[in-house]
């Protein structure tokens, strides 16, 4: 009759583990070192585990640093481009600030600007500012390779940096994989060298520093202006009434949205550089970017001590616990379909070898945004399991 009972009992508390109403004892036993958070979208705690432990976050840092850019340069700021045509040396000087989003599109829009308002017939030497930014800056975690998220940052730079090909078999030579950027000749050794039909590049420093200005010269080239000198590094040169300033047609909202939906670590770092120069005045340094992020984190989040190295997750000393995301999370609901969204969640996934992350909102039945963050930090364990349990768990508590 005992043996009855308890054979009873078990299966009566394994279809309640089902059926998700005892999820910790059950669903997450193989997780316990996790670090889990579900809250309403008034912050109220649903369901926690380990929630005040401090994990390596990997790129769901980037909502923090997204977060931190829209307050501090606010919704509608746009990334400003100077620029400066000397009419006694036909100079033209450009000056960068840091713009992310500074693709060949945008940089075709400055040249057109640029001819509207100057109606320059010929350029001699284009010269480009990189003073907004140290030039000693070192991103923690970021190595040398050819990977997208190792490429340099900077004050003026063009395409993130990299620059895609592929093989045409027609013209029996290399095109660009983009049909709005140019290949420039200079770049054809360092393709050829990586033995690839089509892929992508990443410029080196040096490369990176003058790339901009020879997408301008090709630009202005394509439109009949001719530019006679070289392109080279200076100080900025022009008056307030000469110079003349374009801005991205990207705010800030939109450049939030791609930083996350592609997990950009250069877009991330560009912007934590620009609000360390924004708050703490030029030249943007690394140290002055995790000091505006962390001075925003505890004046408007309320956050106590966490640990930020750099602005896109890359560095495995960041840390942060799952209660803190959760604070982010609460304040960033406003912008929340800026996120990657997949059926009723809308998230950011962080992954580093043995860190597996995400954050973000499931929407439940009852249209209300459920907050949770899943943080794991040991080999082999993934956040899917997790998630779709929190899934279940939203669905029951908003009526289905």
């Amino acid at each position: 009759m005992i043996a009855k009972k308890t054979s009873t009992g078990c299966i009566f508390f394994l279809i309640i583990c089902l059926a998700g109403l005892f999820i910790s004892p059950c669903v997450y036993a193989e997780n316990r070192t996790a670090g889990i958070v579900l809250a309403d979208d008034h912050g109220n705690i649903r369901f926690d585990q380990n929630r005040e432990k401090q994990f390596v976050p990997a790129s769901i840092l980037k909502i923090l640093t997204s977060l931190s850019a829209i307050h501090i340069l606010g919704e509608d700021y746009r990334f400003p481009t100077e620029y400066f045509f000397d009419t006694n040396s036909n100079d033209l000087f450009i000056k960068g600030f840091g713009d992310p989003l500074f693709i060949s599109e945008v940089i075709e829009k400055l040249c057109h600007d640029i001819s509207l308002k100057t109606n320059p017939k010929q350029i001699h030497h284009i010269i480009l500012d990189q003073t907004y930014f140290s030039d000693r800056i070192r991103i923690p975690g970021k190595g040398a390779s050819l990977n997208p998220y190792d490429a340099p940052i900077g004050a003026l730079c063009a395409n993130f940096n990299t620059l895609m090909f592929q093989w045409d078999g027609r013209k029996n030579r290399f095109i660009s994989g983009e049909p709005q950027t140019p290949l420039l000749p200079i770049f054809h050794k360092d393709i050829q060298k990586t033995t690839l039909t089509q892929g992508r590049i990443i410029l080196t420093k040096q490369q990176s520093l003058l790339y901009p200005g020879l997408l301008i010269k090709y630009f202005f080239e394509k439109n009949n202006i001719t530019v006679t000198g070289s392109v080279f590094q200076g100080k900025f040169k022009g008056n307030k009434t000469g110079r003349g300033t374009f801005l991205s047609p990207f705010k800030i909202k939109e450049v939030v949205q791609k930083l996350l939906t592609y997990s950009n670590n250069y877009m991330a770092n560009q912007l934590l550089l620009t609000l360390g120069a924004k708050t703490y005045g030029t030249p943007a340094t690394l140290e002055k970017g995790v000091k505006a992020v962390e001075l925003f984190s505890k004046q408007t989040l309320k956050l106590g001590h966490l640990t930020l190295l750099e602005g896109s997750g890359i560095s495995r000393s960041n840390r942060i616990s799952p209660d803190q995301m959760l604070k982010v999370l609460l304040e960033f609901m406003p912008y929340h379909s800026l996120l990657r969204r997949r059926d009723n969640d809308f998230f950011k996934t962080g992954t580093l070898s043995k860190v597996r992350t995400r954050a973000g909102y499931i929407l439940g039945n009852d249209n209300r945004l459920y907050p949770y963050v899943i943080m794991v930090n040991q080999r082999n364990k993934d956040c899917e399991s997790i998630r779709k349990n929190l899934l279940d768990r939203v669905s029951q508590m908003s009526g289905n």
